[in-house]
């Protein structure tokens, strides 16, 4: 009787130990992971959340701290409140403007935050925004670059479909507004609403100053898989709800003035000589009507363009200087 006593009160205690060690693991854990309070600031919350990540630790934040204020005040408020730089900050800078095109078509937020950390006073922007966007969105953005006198919407606008020449076209349509500018940009760089900076404006101005003027259009020629892009016709289809590329087996005539189809990113850096090339130059203009039925046609029509023997050309990858 003893025995078996002893034998049950052994048995209690460890099972009691282990129960005691679980519950005091769980509330050292649930400490550690616990959501951040609300009464915190929103600086300290990030600061927290940015220091558990590079530690390694779990960090919960159960609200949205990247709401912005936008719409919530007078421009001059906004651009002070969300500390727009509003003066070049150094002289290599000034007398290195950028051009840049944005193009849109959901995400106010994103689009917002990328526009705050881009922007510059002495840059430029034209910003393209997809005709089948919602009005609210369209007038959220034509608002927010209201505050800006160096950006602007871009004055014709595409119903983008993806892998489509339309896409293209809007780049095109920004272009054609840019290189009116006063603005004595250096190189245009173009971007979607979905993209960031991992670069300041000075990196990225060191950056190209690098290649002295040099395009910036990564490409080779085009894989087996990616032939049939050009090689067979496609066509933009648009319904009320969706829109898509639609391919065929109908083949193609051969590209204008035996240009060599180059197959590389639609993202670039282009000197303003480049862009008024592409805008005025008849092989351009006959490349861009022949481009017009294939399949991705801003994945070969920079690359290419800038392969014709006597332009400007370098290939590099730039995606040290964006990501999506």
């Amino acid at each position: 009787m003893t025995m078996n006593f002893q034998r049950h009160r052994i048995v209690f205690c460890f099972i009691t130990g282990v129960m005691l060690s679980i519950i005091v693991l769980q509330c050292s854990l649930s400490v550690k992971n616990s959501p951040i309070g609300y009464n915190q600031s929103v600086a300290s919350i990030l600061t927290e959340a940015c220091s558990a990540l590079i530690e390694g630790k779990k960090t919960l934040v159960h609200k949205n701290l990247l709401q912005t204020s936008f719409g919530q005040s007078s421009c001059s408020d906004y651009v002070t409140q969300n500390h727009y730089v509003t003066r070049p900050l150094s002289a290599e800078e000034a007398m290195y403007p950028l051009a840049y095109i944005i193009v849109l078509h959901k995400q106010f937020e994103t689009f917002e935050r990328l526009f705050r950390a881009i922007y510059m006073p002495q840059n430029v922007y034209c910003v393209h925004v997809d005709k089948k966007a919602p009005n609210e969105f369209k007038r959220k953005v034509e608002k927010l670059l209201g505050c800006f006198p160096n950006a602007f919407l871009a004055s014709k606008t595409e119903l983008v479909v993806y892998a489509g020449i339309s896409r293209l076209q809007a780049d095109l349509n920004c272009i054609q507004d840019l290189v009116k500018s006063k603005v004595p940009w250096k190189y245009l760089l173009n971007t979607c609403g979905q993209d960031f900076p991992l670069k300041t404006n000075k990196e990225i101005v060191r950056y190209l100053k690098r290649f002295k003027g040099k395009n910036i259009t990564p490409g080779v020629l085009p894989p087996p898989q990616i032939i049939q892009r050009t090689k067979y016709v496609h066509r933009e289809q648009v319904y009320s709800f969706f829109s898509f590329m639609l391919g065929s087996f109908v083949r193609k005539t051969p590209p204008p003035h035996d240009l060599t189809v180059y197959f590389g990113t639609a993202y670039v850096a282009l000197s303003r000589e480049f862009a008024n090339f592409v805008l005025k130059d008849q092989r351009a203009i006959d490349f861009l009507e022949w481009s017009k039925d294939t399949y991705s046609p801003d994945e070969h029509f920079w690359v290419s363009l800038n392969r014709i023997s006597g332009m400007i050309h370098f290939f590099y990858i730039v995606v040290c200087v964006f990501k999506q």
